[in-house]
């Protein structure tokens, strides 16, 4: 779960992203610390989305 402090800080756009407009900055920053705590936890177990079969390959 990410920190509501964290969240709070990458909530404040940077001036690219002002630019392009954000209407729901806290969700969006959810969504990106939420998808970039799990590649941390991925990579600590050594789990890679691109190196995990699908079940397609079965």
């Amino acid at each position: 779960m990410t920190d509501p402090g964290d969240t709070d800080e990458r909530a404040v756009l940077l001036p690219e992203e002002q630019a392009a407009g954000s209407d729901a900055p806290e969700q969006q920053a959810e969504a990106i610390l939420a998808e970039s705590e799990e590649r941390t936890e991925n990579e600590a177990v050594g789990i890679r989305e691109d190196n995990v079969a699908s079940e397609s390959d079965g």
